[in-house]
This record gives C-alpha cells, structure tokens and sequence, in this order.
C-alpha cells in the first residue's frame, strides 16, 4: 500500500514484491484471478452475432467485429440458456436472475426475493477478505423505482444483479468520482475537506517517493506508469464533473445555484436523477468505469466486479450512433424489420466496442510472466438473446481472458441446447477458489474451457 492522509492505494505487483521460486523456477505464490461479469440490457440482433465455424477456425460476426483485435482472448460461447428466467416479463425475470440462474418472486413492492445469491457475491463472501473490496458493484444508470404496471414487476429488479443474499440486492455506484474514491480513498466521509479534496497520489506522493529509491529501475517504470494511470483517470473524472457543471450553469433555471457550483463541482454526481439526466458523452462514462474496474484489478483493491451498462427496460437514446434514431429498448422490439434491426446492430457493436477498450488495456498491463487479462475472467452478456423475443436460449455470451491460465480462450465453443448457464457459472467460482456443490439448475461444470481442441459438444451447428 502507498498510504497519506485520508487516503491509501493498494500497489500493482512489482518485481520487488516476487516470492521466492522453487528449485525448478516455479513462483510458489501465483497472480490472483479477478473476474467481472459486464451486463447488457436488451439483448442482441440474433441475425448479426453468432460467429461461423466452431473451436478455434472461426469467424466473428458483425457484431463482434470489435474483438479482433483480442480474438486470441476470448471464448463465444453458444446455446447455453439460463431456465430459471423462462416465462413471466421479458426483461425483469431476466435481468435480476442474470448471475443466480433463480427465478424471481413476482412482485409490486419492496419485498424482493430473487431466490438466490449472484456468482459474483458468493466469490466475494469466500475471498473479499484478501482485497480492501470483497467487490465493487458499477453502473450508468440510477436505481429505477416504481411497478412496471404492464407487466406486474417492481422496477428494481431491473436495476440489479449482483445479490449479497436472496433478497438483498447490492447497490451499483454510477458516480465515478464516488466509485474512485471507494476504491482509493480511506476515508470518503471528508472528500470536500481541503486535504481530502488534494489528488489521491498527492496524499500519497511521500510514500511513493521513499518507494521509488528502494526499487529497482524496472519497477520504477512499473510504479510510473501505473501512478499515470491513477492520474489520468482522476483527470477525466475531473473534466466529466466540470463539463456537467457548465451544462448546469446554462440552464437558467438553476441562476440561483451559480454561487453554489464551485463548491459542488467535486461532488456533484450526489444525485443520482442527475446523473441519469448528464448531457456530457456517454462513451466516456462508460469508459470511465470500465477504466475503474482495470485499475481495481491491477491494484488488488478487489478481485471481483460487476458492470451494468444499462437496468432493464433501458430507454437511452443512442441517436449519438452514425445509423441509430432512437431509444434502445424501443429498437430492439424491431418486429424484423430491417431498418431497426440495422439499428440494433450498430447498438450492439457499441456495447462490443465498450468491452474490448477494457479488455485490449488490461491486456497491455503486465503483471508477472503475463497480463491482467491472463489473470482474470471477463464475461459479457446479456440476460436474453433477442430483444423481440425475450427468449433466454442460447444466450449472447463471451468470456474473455485465461483465468490465470486455467482457461484456453480463442475459440467458439457451441454446447448442446439448453445447456445450464449456471454449469459456466461453476466453473468460474472454481477459478475463484470459491466452489460451489450446487448452483440453482446446474449440473456440473461447462466442459473444455481449458482444451484448445474443444469445440463444443454441437460442433455441426455453428450458431
């Protein structure tokens, strides 16, 4: 740790931290594995994201045109359906359900019971005492209350997927100075007092000085390049809060406000209504997080992370896409029609777009005989495959990295039908070290993650 006032930061592995090898050069204590589960609302454009071909001679689809550049990283993975969100609404039972494989208990009020506890959570509760985070829960858009009155559901089972017990969902942070502080700041409480406003490698700049002259010059440019890192997202942090504050300054509506806004400016996402409403760039929001999560992982604040690009039943306008006019989930209701249909691609390939920014930076970071990537597990996916549908078959799922080395990426692996998304799912907390006998309709763990001459046990269809 590199420690200040108000603040501390855990560091990334340097050469000087290495354990002692065996007799034959086998580091006795290997990389942790980190896993994060990324969520998209809506489903995808069924007609656009398969690949062609199967184990490692495939091709990617349009949509997933994104990843080529970390082709070598990832596993498509198809047919796996998630059984217990089959009937009730589209979008609810399926989005809550997402990492527990549960179904949820139908209801209009505050008594939520989604009938399990999320993968991501049950790993927290068996290794969250190794980091200062057991995890970190991130998102774009606040909690949405209310009853969705046309089908019958609360609205906050669209706003969550990570569930601490069956009826305790964890709430998500979308504010990414608010997020940037859990991780890095000791104590949040004094964020507008004058110290704790300082940058956090401010607080911490003695420590790091006195650690630099202990190091070796290898881990000099390691401790670089990392506090550089830290800097640059402080820095966007920092521009993201000041461009929502000029928004604010123009609306004359808000004139009274003016003399309040510089002291604000640090601390303006309190609100979340506000920050749903923020009219600064979408993508950068998003990649703000996403750039949370990496350095979360890098530095070991946690080992495990959820991202919720949007809740259930999303509206956000994406007219800001070349092709695109329109609110997401209105889109994806496409009825076959060609137009929406182009649309819910080009949809789609921005949220690819968003997940291989993450995945091509954690695969720049070396961290031992490897990357970040090598060490982690990184699943994208949605809770139903196509949006006009609601059908939770053969869902849209990616898992990208080597979960430190215990998984064979680069191929496309196509299962039999209806295979249990929960045997995936078992198979990940056995990498976290966090095991689990049973797991809502599993039936053992998904086969040939760590064969490259797996294919699949459907390989004559490559869909």
């Amino acid at each position: 740790m590199l420690k200040g006032m108000g603040a501390m930061m855990s560091l990334p592995m340097l050469e000087a931290m290495a354990p002692l090898k065996t007799m034959g050069g086998t580091p006795v204590v290997k990389a942790p594995v980190r896993m994060a589960a990324l969520y998209m609302a809506n489903g995808v454009n069924p007609q656009a994201w398969a690949p062609t071909g199967t184990g490692a001679a495939f091709e990617l689809s349009p949509i997933l045109q994104p990843l080529e550049k970390v082709k070598s990283e990832i596993l498509v993975l198809g047919e796996l359906m998630n059984a217990g969100t089959i009937g009730g609404d589209g979008h609810y039972v399926k989005t809550a359900a997402f990492l527990t494989g549960t179904t949820i208990t139908k209801t209009t009020g505050s008594e939520l019971r989604c009938g399990g506890v999320s993968i991501d959570q049950i790993a927290a509760q068996r290794i969250g005492h190794f980091t200062p985070l057991p995890s970190l829960e991130l998102g774009i858009e606040p909690v949405t209350t209310g009853v969705d009155t046309n089908v019958g559901y609360t609205r906050l089972y669209g706003s969550n997927i990570a569930w601490g017990t069956p009826t305790t969902p964890v709430a998500k942070e979308i504010n990414p100075r608010f997020a940037f502080d859990r991780l890095f700041r000791s104590d949040n409480g004094k964020r507008r007092d004058s110290a704790a406003d300082k940058s956090v490698l401010d607080l911490v700049l003695n420590d790091a000085h006195q650690l630099r002259k202990r190091i070796g010059k290898a881990d000099q440019a390691k401790l670089g390049e990392y506090l550089d890192s830290v800097r640059a997202v402080e820095k966007r942090i920092e521009h993201d809060a000041r461009q929502k504050a000029d928004d604010y300054r123009s609306d004359p509506l808000a004139l009274k406000e003016i003399e309040k806004l510089d002291a604000r400016i640090t601390s303006y996402y309190d609100d979340p209504a506000q920050a749903s409403e923020r009219r600064v760039n979408h993508t950068e929001h998003v990649r703000l997080m996403l750039d949370l999560i990496v350095l979360g992982f890098w530095t070991d604040s946690t080992r495990v992370s959820t991202f919720m690009f949007a809740n259930a039943v999303s509206g956000k306008n994406f007219s800001f896409l070349e092709g695109v006019s329109g609110g997401h989930h209105q889109i994806s209701h496409h009825e076959n029609d060609k137009g929406k249909l182009e649309e819910y691609k080009r949809i789609n390939v921005w949220h690819l777009q968003q997940y291989a920014y993450m995945l091509e930076k954690m695969q720049s970071i070396r961290e031992g005989e490897g990357t970040l990537l090598d060490n982690s597990m990184i699943l994208f996916g949605a809770g139903m495959r196509d949006g006009n549908k609601h059908d939770p078959h053969n869902l849209p799922l990616v898992l990208a990295g080597r979960g430190g080395g215990t998984i064979s990426p680069g191929r496309h692996l196509v299962y039999e039908k209806n295979t249990p998304l929960c045997n995936l799912y078992r198979s990940m907390l056995v990498r976290m070290n966090a095991p689990v006998e049973k797991l809502a309709d599993s039936t053992g763990e998904l086969p040939g993650l760590d064969d490259p001459s797996f294919k699949g046990l459907n390989v004559s269809k490559a869909a």
